[in-house]
Parts: C-alpha cells; structure tokens; sequence
C-alpha cells in the first residue's frame, strides 16, 4: 500500500466522523463502553481482525473507553488498508451496539 495524499486522506475519513486524524500520520477514534469487560472483549475482536488483515492497531485500554489508533508504519503514514481496518472495527462495533 502507497501512503495516501492529503485530499485522498480527507475523502476516505469524511464516512467516519468519529475517526479523527491525530497528526499527520494517525487516525483515531474513541470506543466507550457501558462495562470494563466489554470494552476487553471488544479488544479482542479487534485483535482478530487485525491477525486476519495482517494490520495492527495500537490499543489502549481506560477503564470503560478503548482508544484505537491506526497509521502504516512501512508507509511512514496512512494508507487505504487504515481506513479498511477503520470501517471494518466500526462494523464490529456497530453490530454490537445498534
């Protein structure tokens, strides 16, 4: 994957208005969860489909909110696979919260 242009970077993050770019490298969102260990088992399902897409996401852990954070550290910034992962964790999220 090549690292994406500004423009291409602002198309692709317009459909996720909870995702935020964090420097010119990161996106980011934030997950809150009703219990702790929602948020852990959310984690979890994170971690497989990273292991599946071969694309992992920093994670951190507060208590009832779970931080995801993406960017393509082979690209030295974001690529489409960041944003693949980024629609692919709010679908996981989506199915358990709507």
């Amino acid at each position: 994957m090549t690292r994406l242009s500004e423009e291409e970077i602002a198309r692709q993050l317009s459909p996720l208005p909870d995702w935020k770019r964090k420097d010119s490298k990161w996106i980011e969102r934030r997950y809150r969860f009703k219990e702790y260990l929602d948020g852990i088992a959310f984690v979890n399902k994170i971690a497989s489909l990273a292991e599946k897409e071969n694309h992992h996401p920093f994670i951190t852990i507060q208590y009832k909110m779970v931080i995801v954070s993406l960017t393509s550290w082979n690209e030295n910034g974001l690529t489409g696979l960041d944003f693949k992962l980024a629609r692919q964790i709010n679908d996981l999220y989506l199915a358990e919260h709507h």
